[in-house]
């Protein structure tokens, strides 16, 4: 079942889709991206994120949330356009601080792999980080002394540029220790191969609504759901850690 918001405490100015700050039903906070994230940042959030759960990979706990019209029509403080009615994708607040590069090296090897893995597999180049700054979208938990990831909306790029993924992306320098282990290769594949088993449920569990551009349902979203399927398919083939 969604979680039900009932309060929309303001409005974030970080990241590029500004994702409203919620209060659900179940007294947590919730980063909530709505209607002005575009549905197809939301289609994409929503794949990217039950895989990256499927893989292991420490991504912050999300889930469908639901704005009620009365919500809506009652906020007179705030513009709730972009937020819109119905279902949302949010992200639940967790207590964390973002990744910096001098701490790049508290990341566990392992968990730097299978970040740069997967990023390569959904084609995210949204994960950048140097020592002359960027924007990694990755937190670090203190507490449990782990990573937390975080924003996939722009996974699946059609316009994806392989060399500036090598060039910006966080942990690049692991891949030449994935690219000269074939063991480490062939376990990675496995679980991506395996990962993708979920793609039906996956894509049955959107909201039916994310599919179109207008709140009637009349006009297709254009989300090309075969496109996304093949892309990640190609882990199945031979060339899948070739770059240019």
């Amino acid at each position: 079942m969604p979680i039900e918001i009932i309060e929309v405490i303001r409005r974030s100015t970080q990241g590029v889709t500004e994702p409203f700050i919620c209060r659900g039903d179940n007294g947590k906070i919730y980063f909530v991206k709505g209607k002005g994230a575009g549905r197809r940042s939301l289609v994409a959030e929503w794949i990217a994120g039950h895989l990256a759960i499927a893989l292991g990979i420490p991504i912050a706990p999300f889930s469908l949330v639901s704005v009620p019209e009365e919500l809506f029509f009652a906020s007179s403080q705030l513009e709730l356009s972009d937020l819109g009615i119905g279902y949302a994708f949010g992200s639940e607040e967790c207590s964390v601080t973002e990744l910096t590069y001098s701490r790049i090296e508290q990341v566990p090897v392992d968990v730097q792999q299978k970040v740069l893995a997967f990023d390569w597999w959904i084609h995210n180049e949204d994960r950048t980080l140097s020592a002359h700054g960027g924007n990694p979208n990755l937190f670090w938990d203190e507490v449990n002394k782990q990573l937390v990831v975080i924003d996939h909306n722009q996974a699946f790029d059609r316009d994806f540029d392989a060399s500036n993924f090598f060039s910006t992306h966080i942990f690049a320098e692991q891949w030449i220790a994935i690219t000269q282990c074939n063991e480490l290769q062939a376990t990675m594949c496995q679980q991506m191969q395996s990962a993708l088993r979920e793609w039906d449920k996956i894509v049955q569990s959107i909201p039916n609504a994310w599919w179109y551009s207008d709140d009637e349902q009349t006009v297709s979203a254009q989300i090309d759901t075969m496109h996304i399927y093949n892309h990640l398919n190609r882990v199945s083939g031979n060339d899948f850690w070739r770059t240019p």
